[in-house]
This record gives C-alpha cells, sequence and structure tokens, in this order.
C-alpha cells in the first residue's frame, strides 16, 4: 500500500501538473483493471476456510440469551456454565476462547435452564450460547475503547492532505531553477519514512527492545501504539511552529496581503512534520492493526481488520467536522482557516487545538491500555503419547502467554 501512495505521489502527481488530468486519471484506471484482472486470476490459489455462519448474529445471539436469562441466578463456578466443542469447532480452530470474570452480566447467555434441557443435540442458540460464543463478545467490548483511541489520532493527520497542502504552495519548492516539487508531492516525506521506518523497526528496534523486555515482538502492541501516539503529537507541534515560521518570514517580506505570492522560505521546513508523522504511521497504525487481528476472536478477524478502516473513515469525517466548527466560531474577519489567504489566517492556532485534542486522548488510551485484559486463549496440543494437553494463555498479541498444562481429564 505505501508503495502505490508512494508511485501515485510521484508519478501520476507529475502527469497530472505536466501532461494533464486526462492521463492522470487514466492510467490509474487501468492499474485498477488490471489489479482486479490479477485478483479474479488468483483467487483459485486462495485456501477458502468454511464459513461458520456471521459473527454479527452470533454476538446478536449472546445478547439476546443474556437477555433472556437476566432473572436467572448466575452460577458461582463458571464451569457450570454451557460449553459445546463440536458446536464451536468450526469457529475455534486455534483453541477456545476461556472464561472471563469480566462483564459477568453476559454470562447469563450460558445458562444452562430446564426449558435448555432438551433431548436435541444443539440447543437454541437465541436462547443459550456457549462460553466461547460469549467471550467473543466480551473481547469485542474489551477492544472497543482502545480503537476509539485511534479514531482521533486519524482526524489529528487529516490535515496533511489539505492545509499542508496549501503551505507548499505558498513556500520555495524549487529543487532547481527550472523544477520544482509539486505540492501534493510532499507526502511521499512520510511514505518513505515508513518504507524505511519498518526495515528498521524489524531489524534494529526489536532486537534491541527484546534484550530488555523478554518479548519475541520487542514491546507489546499496545506499547506501540502508545509511543505512536505520543510521536504524532510532537508531529502536530512542529505542525505549528512551522507555519509560526512561514506567516513571520511572510510578515518580514511584507507579504500577507498576497495570497498568490510565494514566501521566500524553503518548502523543506514542512519535512519534519512528514517525518514525525510518518515514524508515527510505523508505531501506531501497524500496532492498531495488529492489535485488533491478534486480540479479536478467531473467527472474527477480518471484521476486526474491518474496524481499522472505519476507524480511518471516521477520523475523516470528525476532521472534516472540525475543520467546519473552527469556521464557523472563529468568525469571518478572525477566520483561523480562510479559504482564500492562509497568510491572514491563524493555522498555527488550529495546529495547536489539534495538539491539546490528541494529549487528551493519549491520556484517554493509557487509562484503557492500562486496563485492558488479554484475551485467554485454550491451546490444544497433542503430547508425544499421545494424551491431549490444554495450554491456558494469555494472547497478549504478540505470541506470548506462558500458562500449566492440563491433562486430559483436568478442568481450567
Amino acid at each position: 500500500m505505501a508503495m502505490a501512495s508512494l508511485s501515485a505521489l510521484t508519478v501520476v502527481v507529475y502527469i497530472q501538473d505536466n501532461v494533464g488530468w486526462g492521463w492522470g486519471l487514466g492510467l490509474p484506471t487501468i492499474a485498477m483493471a488490471l489489479s482486479i484482472i490479477a485478483f479474479v486470476v488468483g483467487s483459485s490459489l486462495y485456501r477458502k476456510l468454511k464459513p461458520g455462519g456471521s459473527p454479527l448474529i452470533r454476538l446478536a445471539q449472546v445478547i439476546v440469551a443474556a437477555a433472556k436469562n437476566r432473572k436467572v441466578v448466575a452460577p458461582h463456578n463458571p464451569t457450570l456454565l454451557y460449553e459445546n466443542k463440536e458446536l464451536d469447532a468450526d469457529i475455534s480452530c486455534n483453541g477456545r476462547l476461556l472464561h472471563t470474570d469480566q462483564f459477568k452480566w453476559f454470562d447469563r447467555a450460558a445458562i444452562v435452564t430446564d426449558e435448555d434441557k432438551t433431548d436435541s443435540e444443539l440447543p437454541n442458540l437465541w436462547r443459550l450460547a456457549t462460553v466461547h460464543r460469549v467471550e467473543e463478545l466480551k473481547c469485542i467490548i474489551r477492544m472497543l475503547p482502545v480503537w476509539a483511541a485511534g479514531i482521533l489520532l486519524v482526524t489529528s493527520n487529516s490535515h496533511l492532505h489539505s492545509f499542508t497542502i496549501q503551505q507548499a504552495r505558498s513556500m520555495d519548492r524549487h529543487l532547481s531553477h527550472s523544477f520544482q516539487i509539486p505540492p501534493a508531492t510532499m507526502s511521499i516525506f512520510s511514505i518513505l519514512t515508513v518504507l524505511i521506518g519498518l526495515v528498521l523497526y524489524e531489524r534494529l528496534f526489536v532486537p534491541f527492545a527484546r534484550r530488555f523486555t523478554r518479548n519475541p515482538a520487542g514491546i507489546t502492541c499496545l506499547q506501540r501504539m502508545g509511543i505512536g501516539f505520543a510521536v504524532n503529537i510532537l508531529s502536530t507541534v512542529v505542525s505549528a511552529l512551522v507555519e509560526s515560521k512561514r506567516k513571520a518570514v511572510a510578515a518580514h517580506h511584507n507579504l500577507l496581503d498576497k495570497p498568490t505570492a510565494i514566501v521566500p522560505i524553503s518548502v523543506f521546513w514542512l519535512v519534519p512534520q512528514f517525518f514525525l508523522h510518518g515514524m508515527a504511521e510505523v508505531f501506531m497504525s501497524v500496532g492498531h492493526l495488529e492489535f485488533l487481528y491478534d486480540q479479536s476472536p478467531e473467527s472474527m478477524r477480518s471484521t476486526a481488520a474491518a474496524l481499522y478502516w472505519v476507524a480511518i473513515s471516521a477520523g475523516n469525517y470528525i476532521g472534516t467536522l472540525m475543520v467546519s466548527l473552527v469556521h464557523k466560531y472563529t468568525g469571518k474577519e478572525s477566520n483561523w482557516l480562510p479559504d482564500r489567504n492562509l497568510n491572514r489566517g491563524r493555522l498555527d492556532y488550529y495546529y495547536w487545538l489539534v495538539s491539546g485534542i490528541q494529549l487528551v486522548n493519549l491520556i484517554y488510551y493509557v487509562i484503557c491500555a492500562w486496563f485492558y485484559s488479554y484475551k485467554p486463549l485454550e491451546e490444544v496440543k497433542e503430547s508425544g503419547d499421545g494424551d491431549v494437553e490444554l495450554s491456558k494463555a494469555l494472547d497478549d498479541g504478540n505470541g506470548n502467554g506462558n500458562g500449566v498444562k492440563l491433562g486430559r481429564n483436568d478442568t481450567i
């Protein structure tokens, strides 16, 4: 995806500015057509798993079953709750989720009542759910607060594709007397940072951090996300300082009332904020997707990955809403984000506002991460003598978790 963005910000932008919009839009269309052909041809090579039913319906069944049993007294011993390995086999190939003490109200969905004691092998799932299915719902609920923290991070980065381009258009973009960088191409510095940063993260940072944390992944996905949040705040602070510098240079050369004039300051003043944004992506975006994939129930990983893109879309919508509110409440005469003359605006104030919002969001994230409980997973292993061993592990999203091995007849 980063390579595609890099091509779009260099080759496509150059063609649009120097050749024409016909070719600039035609080439991406041709590329999309080729990608569809490649997808259709290669689809036969994919390993297709047997569908286990809609995960959203299973979540709804747990909620309905818990609501129906809301007056039933829950047993003190969680081993008395309903379990059915055969029923959960298709949605727990890597091991079933184990019972947790969080959100105990939903445990009522797994209480076996007199009405559920029938001769039928399969229960009515709208009245009785297994512990694994109840824990699937609990996993999603536990993930949502951490997932929501990523929305405002996307909101804080939405200016990179709008106001930063306006800033670049008003600055000196010449690399030589005859060539200047297109404003929209400035994002390549963020993309390059991501491409290089991912390699350095895996090759240098992870082995270094592993010496201190004893974690095969160096740090947990929650720690990785927290670093990304902090770096992104620094990126927005740098954006505010650079905008203050740009306006000071414009004022020094009496260009505040000349919106189309080129301010004599190099466009490369914008590179540090793009670099920091790229570093934040290396930590936060990758860690966010890793968290959603690893901490979601096994049968809901595609749904969890979709939540990542939902956060991106929601963040961009909130960014648009934020800009509209700033336009509305800062007035026409002292508008922070004027439509025609950025030199008379207060874009630096907007960046400081975004930085403050991110700081609050970081505090919120730290609280959510502090109280987050990793999902407990039952791992089934075959021992050398043919016995089945169950290993209880707390999956921290990086393949870690030590537990106690149990024999065939032992109970977790």
